[in-house]
């Protein structure tokens, strides 16, 4: 079997290439990414493109299955730019593989694809994908699925594989993360569990996380499974919520007002301290939380890591300064003191 992954140098991809190097039905694998990264991986190759306006086809003919993970998160100020990347670039690649014959896409949805939904009880994976409106991430997540919807009527002989996923950590990755989420002024060393005595328990803020590792098991599974088509939820146990946190952290929760954090995300957006706005906040507080069902059953996918041992890994790599040789993850990638952070502008380009 050869597999191409789109977007394989970030969180997912190198998770996902990690699983398949080890996969002995897996012959070869095409990692596709903007920037060629330094990073070795067995069976795997590398070629660069960039999906809003490169000709796929090439890249992806006489593949048996294309993962695809290419999205931005920044830069969280050129709106236009996210859009063209994401939602047009996502829908390119899915023409390109309909084009070149290949009989299986594997896309990265989200749980930021779903509409406002429950926190005390699962969902499944028929729960309405209307993304939170407030959210640029969620509401580009939930376009793609209305297109892919249309694709799949329009080609039924692509086997169409959605992996709806929650917050994803890892150690690897963390870097990575702290620049597209937290910013170049987040000091490494809070993320100490000992420095962390309180936890901002904020109303309605309760969802689930999953380990990066663990994602990729999932992908491999549904690879190899030709029966597995549809969406499918991810995450692990048990929920996280003040509380939880306050367990996993030995910290103290503290009560803090929904808009006070709101208008903290929007403030410090605003004046360059951190690279998001607040939409993250209104996403976080209005997923549902997803039943993992289908997943366990139809894919056989049992997650190895906890929700704990999710979060010590990912504040482990933040503290360590953590990180794989692809751009997207990459220490170097800050420049030295993170200065090259500071001058795209903080969310104004691409770090």
């Amino acid at each position: 079997m050869r597999v191409v992954v789109i977007g394989a140098t970030g969180n997912i991809g190198t998770s996902v290439l990690r699983a398949l190097s080890n996969e002995d039905r897996v012959d070869s694998v095409l990692g596709v990414a903007r920037r060629r990264p330094g990073l070795r991986m067995e069976k795997v190759e590398w070629a660069t493109a960039d999906i809003s306006r490169d000709d796929l086809v090439p890249v992806v003919r006489g593949a048996d299955a294309v993962v695809l993970l290419a999205w931005l998160i920044q830069p969280s100020r050129d709106l236009n730019k996210l859009w063209m990347v994401n939602v047009e670039g996502s829908m390119r690649a899915a023409r390109a593989v309909a084009e070149a014959g290949v009989p299986a896409l594997l896309y990265a949805s989200s749980v930021g694809a779903y509409s406002p939904g429950p926190k005390d009880r699962a969902v499944d994976e028929s729960w309405p994908t209307g993304g939170t409106p407030t959210s640029y991430y969620a509401r580009e997540k939930a376009e793609v699925e209305r297109r892919l919807d249309r694709f799949e009527v329009e080609h039924p002989g692509v086997r169409v594989v959605r992996m709806r996923q929650a917050l994803t950590f890892k150690s690897e990755a963390a870097e990575g993360q702290r620049r597209l989420f937290a910013g170049p002024f987040f000091p490494a060393f809070v993320a100490r569990p000992e420095l962390i005595n309180l936890v901002p328990a904020i109303q309605g803020l309760r969802g689930q996380v999953v380990h990066s590792f663990d994602v990729g098991e999932a992908y491999r599974l549904a690879l190899l499974n030709e029966e597995a088509r549809g969406a499918y939820n991810l995450a692990t146990e048990p929920v996280v919520d003040p509380a939880e946190l306050s367990r996993i952290f030995g910290a103290r929760p503290v009560p803090v007002p929904v808009q006070l954090a709101r208008a903290a995300a929007r403030v410090s957006w605003q004046l360059r301290l951190q690279p998001v706005p607040e939409g993250w906040l209104d996403l976080a507080l209005n997923i549902p939380v997803m039943d993992t069902t289908r997943a366990r059953t139809g894919l056989g996918w049992t997650p190895r890591y906890g929700a704990g041992e999710t979060l010590l890994d990912e504040l482990k790599g933040m503290r360590e300064g953590a990180g794989l040789d692809t751009p997207p993850l990459s220490p170097k990638t800050s420049g030295p003191f993170r200065i090259r952070e500071i001058l795209t502008g903080v969310g104004r380009r691409e770090p």
